[in-house]
């Protein structure tokens, strides 16, 4: 019996005859060569990388379902099985693409007898070998997509006979097989195949198959496929080959490179471990261990750890020395005992007792700040009666820009400690603090530990900046964490989580920062001495100005005195025009601009030297950002100066009242004005209509008008009990229809009896009312005493008038009594 090939045609998928049938048919039918019984009509497999060869063998994968159906169903049906594989050809960019059409194919392929089926799996591709049979090219496709099936036919061989020169060909061939093999072991293999399956004299099988072999592109492959003459595709697989032994060279030159260099690697690595062992036989070297505990051990001899201290360091130097140095547990013993030594033990540095020479530096770095450069005399006063400095902690509060910062610094060289500042601002997390746990990966000590080993003394002086801005988070409350730190009588037994042993705390200086009191919880305030920095007035700013900013910048820019000039009168029109803040920041901000441009012109000119005048500054800084409030300058009806403190200082506060003829009663507030002051000004607004009882004519004129009081800048917040005594002085002017005496501004609480109770922030206030040019400030009887301790340079040129009740205020500002 007979195979009977599958033959696929546009009508029938898989013909065949029955077993009886075909062998009578094989009885009256003549033998015919193999390549006449290949079928006409086949089912396309498309390949994507590279086209198979006549007699090479080798694996298919069929991922379309339909094909892979029609595959099964023949094979149950016991069918010889012959599919056309056929090369698809690239895009334009060289990338595979998926056929839509006859034209996505070359004409040229192999057909192939399926030798082997693996059982199907309906999750991945239908597995088959296949034995190439012969070339076909295609005259017709008969059905698209989603199965292609083609018309072939198959070109008759090139039957030539055996000459000199195809023998030549052939020989070159497996020269060049044979020098593949020794470059390249992996084509061993695949001389042995050649050696099994083709005939060597047959040029055409040898050409087929020596292609086959490389790595050449599908293109070039497809090329070879398509060439039917013995020679000229001997020639183009001989190209191929050469180019295979070039690339072949180069590969082998690269990883013999390679080789040479990790085998001098690994010969270095050898040669060294060798050399360790030498050095530890002969007792010359260490190893990882003993080296570590040495160092530790070096460590401890100039320190004088407590007793908790050292006994949890001698408990880790004893695991350490029984850890294997690649165990994870020894690198985190060794950075545990690498803080433990590195902190300083009872390493304190020597303070500096010189009373003199630390008033001197104060007075060197600040101008003014009177009441504070006191307290760090005082400080010194107390260290060199009792013979050491103990931890203080002071908190510098005041509006930004006034020197808190700087002033730490300048405490820590007068004491002569070291300094370490670190900003609290934005701070959630506890830890920050207190340290992580070990247990955590990347685990550290918290701010003041890392600050104690980097000062590198147990008694530096730390600055806590911004301790006003701390947050808080799921991770904890660090504003509660720091209760320990700053308690004098907890500080010595701090405990931070990373460490777990006690560390003393109880020497350090610890200088906080803040802008407000409100945002500070009133448990870490009563650890801390509170020492205010009020803003400066127009004279301290032009000192500061001329000593320290102006010094400072021309150095920082690179400019000298002999080539630019600000005068003491355009540094005090700078102050009044474009920094009348609290501090002195922006206006070190305008001095630069103005140094930037000055250096923008001596570039151009550099022999000459710029001298700043007054008509020169809207030119270098625009125009003013403070007017010279002309607009309040005259006194009006229902229009009253207060006196306001907030975050950056001191400041004036203009109020407003007037009437709106509604016919019904009513009272109005506008300005952005918090809880606090509306409940102010309802009190006022009570207390005034109360003054009236008697009075019809007035009582009338409240009757009917809708009274609504006004702060300016409405775009500000505006918060707080002191404005009453001004709102109701605004109602009481404007009821009366008189405006209050000019130049004088006021500040109070009012209650709804008419008593005026005590304020605070006077220092502020008065500086405002200073930098106004008011000449009269009407204060809280309670707030006499406040205001007497203030330095004399601040209340010059400034009469203060203090009441107890609004009675007094109005006996003040309507002297003719209305």
């Amino acid at each position: 019996m007979s195979e009977k090939p599958t033959i696929l045609t546009p009508e029938v998928d898989i013909e065949l005859e029955q077993e009886g049938e075909g062998d009578k048919a094989n009885e009256s039918t003549p033998l015919l060569p193999a390549r006449d019984v290949l079928p006409e009509s086949l089912l396309i497999i498309p390949l994507f990388d590279r086209p198979m060869f006549p007699k090479m063998m080798g694996p298919i994968m069929v991922e379309d379902p339909q094909i892979q159906q029609m595959i099964l169903d023949a094979q149950e049906k016991g069918m010889v099985i012959y599919l056309g594989m056929l090369m698809v050809k690239p895009t334009e960019a060289g990338e595979p693409r998926t056929p839509q059409s006859s034209d996505d194919f070359y004409k040229t392929g192999v057909v192939a007898k399926v030798v082997q089926i693996s059982p199907p799996n309906m999750e991945q591709p239908l597995q088959l070998v296949a034995q190439a049979q012969e070339r076909f090219v295609v005259r017709q496709m008969i059905r698209q997509q989603p199965v292609f099936k083609a018309l072939v036919e198959y070109p008759p061989e090139d039957k030539r006979e055996s000459s000199d020169e195809l023998k030549a060909y052939s020989v070159a061939i497996i020269d060049c097989i044979k020098e593949l093999v020794t470059l390249n072991p992996l084509f061993k293999e695949g001389l042995g195949l050649l050696l099994e399956r083709i005939n060597v004299s047959d040029p055409s099988a040898l050409a087929d198959f020596a292609a086959s072999m490389t790595t050449s592109s599908g293109g070039e492959l497809q090329n070879i496929l398509e060439t039917t003459l013995i020679q000229p595709r001997l020639e183009q697989v001989l190209i191929l080959l050469k180019k295979e032994i070039e690339i072949s060279k180069i590969k082998a030159d690269i990883s013999k490179r390679i080789e040479e260099r990790l085998s001098k690697q690994q010969r270095e690595f050898f040669l060294k471990q060798q050399l360790k062992e030498i050095k530890q036989e002969l007792g010359i070297a260490k190893d990882d261990t003993e080296s570590e505990v040495e160092k530790f051990e070096k460590r401890l001899k100039n320190l004088i750890p407590s007793p908790e201290a050292k006994e949890r360091i001698d408990e880790e130097l004893d695991k350490l020395k029984l850890l294997e140095p690649s165990s994870a547990e020894f690198n985190v013993t060794r950075a545990y005992l690498d803080w433990l030594t590195v902190l300083p033990w009872g390493v304190y540095s020597e303070d500096n007792y010189n009373i003199a020479k630390a008033e001197r530096i104060l007075n060197r770095d600040h101008y003014g700040l009177e009441e504070v450069k006191e307290r760090i005399l005082e400080l010194i006063s107390v260290g060199i009666v009792k013979g050491d400095l103990a931890g203080s902690i002071i908190l510098l509060i005041g509006p930004p820009g006034v020197g808190k910062t700087s002033v730490g610094q300048s405490i820590a060289e007068s004491v002569g400690r070291e300094f370490f500042r670190f900003s609290l601002g934005g701070m959630r997390d506890e830890a920050e603090i207190k340290g992580h746990r070990r247990t955590y990966i990347g685990a550290l000590p918290g701010k003041f530990i890392q600050a104690i080993k980097t000062c590198k003394t147990a008694n530096p002086l730390i600055m806590l900046d911004e301790v006003d801005k701390i947050g808080a988070s799921f991770r904890g409350d660090p504003a509660s964490a720091l209760l320990e730190v700053l308690d004098p009588e907890q500080n010595n037994d701090f405990l931070d989580h990373y460490l777990d042993v006690r560390f003393d705390l109880s020497k350090v200086l610890f200088i906080c920062t803040a802008n407000q009191m409100d945002t500070i919880p009133g448990p870490l305030i009563d650890r801390m001495e509170v020492i205010p920095l009020p803003g400066y007035i127009q004279a301290e700013k032009v000192e500061i100005a001329r000593r320290h900013l102006l010094p400072k910048q021309l150095k920082l820019h690179g400019l000298t005195k002999s080539q630019v000039s600000i005068g003491k009168p355009v540094i005090r029109e700078i102050v009044e025009g474009y920094a009348r803040e609290a501090g002195v920041r922006n206006l070190e901000n305008r001095l630069k601009k103005i140094l930037r441009k000055v250096a923008r012109e001596l570039v151009s000119d550099p022999s000459r030297k710029v001298i700043i005048k007054k008509a020169d500054l809207p030119e270098l800084l625009g125009k003013k950002v403070f007017s010279d409030e002309k607009i309040f300058s005259r006194p009006r009806v229902g229009v009253i100066t207060g006196l306001a403190y907030t975050s950056m200082g001191g400041t004036t506060l203009h109020i407003e009242a007037a009437a709106v003829a509604t016919g019904t009663p009513g009272f109005k507030q506008t300005g952005q004005l918090g809880q606090v002051m509306v409940e102010s000004s309802e009190i006022a607004y009570s207390y005034v209509r109360s003054l009236f009882t008697e009075d019809k004519q007035k009582l009338e004129y409240f009757r009917k008008n809708l009274i609504h009081l006004h702060v300016p800048a409405g775009a500000t917040p505006k918060d707080g009990p002191s404005a009453g005594v001004t709102m109701a002085c605004a109602l009481y002017s404007l009821a009366v229809n008189t405006p209050m005496i000019a130049d004088t501004a006021m500040t109070g609480e009012l209650t709804l009896t008419g008593m005026v109770m005590p304020i605070g922030g006077v220092k502020e206030k008065v500086i405002a009312a200073t930098r106004a040019k008011l000449k009269q400030v009407i204060l809280p009887a309670d707030n006499k005493e406040d205001f007497e301790l203030l330095p004399d340079h601040i209340r010059e040129g400034i009469s203060a008038s203090f009441v107890k009740t609004f009675t007094d205020v109005l006996r003040i500002c309507f002297p003719n009594g209305k």
